[in-house]
């Protein structure tokens, strides 16, 4: 059967926590020797994109061409899928040609649809309800500088993002605490919480729910597609912004990601993503390795 990765929950822990020490391993190799073993030689993955990208688009193409393989950058517009052919349909073409795809899209249940028919791995680059591979850069993160994040605490603050909702499958795997401060208005979606087993805490003030965390993380305010929101999303998430004086009721440890792009000075002021507990540039980096690591562990 194929193994698709669309919700972080879709592995278990310790398929997950296998490809994160198999992503420090490829890490090392590549930092130390310039290695990465050929695994898609004569191989390609298929990137469809709805929404444009930096980090997802750049890290999955070097992958492919440090593992010896090929990828295809696709738009939607540019395929017979922005003219109305069906996403089944689309799946079934781009199975018998390419070895994987990841998928970027503004739907979550399009990105289903589209894994329930493929005989290839889908990966989930991004969609309305997840962003999985920033998960694995950022446990890969924590694990490199902290260890096991089992006992942490982790503060979400600001936009109930996809992000966010993917830091709660997280914390049903792992078996952190996670604390959600968000504006009532914009909550992470209900029924994708409901289906957890977890330790995740709604708490509106952001004080609260940063005292003593181990890590703040935080995310844009104004998403992809939500720009005709912008105007009232930042009158709401004001209150919600990572100051060095919120990051003082953290820990004295404690460390802060972004999954970027950040909006300087909107949901984090400058002088904490630059500051000594910022690990967003590793975090980043880390899109490279995790996904490396979860290609290999995918084919």
């Amino acid at each position: 059967m194929t193994q698709h990765f669309i919700n972080f929950d879709d592995l278990s822990r310790d398929e997950l926590e296998h490809i994160i020490n198999r992503a420090i391993e490829l890490k090392t190799l590549w930092r130390q020797a310039r290695e990465c073993p050929q695994i898609l030689r004569n191989r390609t993955i298929a990137l469809l994109f709805e929404k444009s990208s930096t980090r997802t688009r750049v890290s999955f193409e070097v992958a492919a061409t440090q593992f010896g393989g090929s990828s295809l950058f696709l738009s939607f517009a540019d395929l017979q899928l922005g003219r109305g052919e069906s996403a089944s349909d689309t799946a079934r073409i781009l199975s018998n040609m390419v070895d994987m795809v990841v998928m970027r899209a503004g739907s979550h249940l399009l990105m289903k649809e589209f894994a329930s028919v493929s005989t290839v791995p889908i990966i989930n680059g991004l969609s309305d309800l997840a962003h999985p591979c920033q998960l694995l850069a950022d446990i890969l993160t924590w694990y490199e500088l902290r260890g096991a994040i089992d006992h942490a605490t982790v503060a979400w603050v600001g936009d109930g993002s996809n992000v966010c909702i993917s830091w709660a499958e997280a914390a049903s795997l792992f078996g952190f605490c996670l604390r959600i401060s968000t504006p009532p208005e914009l909550a992470p979606d209900r029924q994708a919480l409901l289906r957890l087993d977890a330790d995740i805490a709604m708490v509106e003030n952001p004080v609260d729910a940063v005292a003593n965390a181990d890590l703040v993380v935080t995310d844009t305010w104004v998403s992809m597609g939500q720009e005709h929101e912008a105007e009232e999303r930042l009158a709401m998430l004001e209150p919600y912004r990572v100051t060095s004086e919120l990051m003082q009721r953290a820990s004295n440890d404690a460390l802060f990601m972004h999954c970027l792009p950040a909006n300087r000075d909107r949901e984090v002021s400058s002088d904490v993503i630059d500051g000594a507990q910022s690990v967003v540039w590793q975090e980043a980096e880390n899109r490279l390795h995790a996904q490396k690591a979860l290609i290999e562990f995918l084919l």
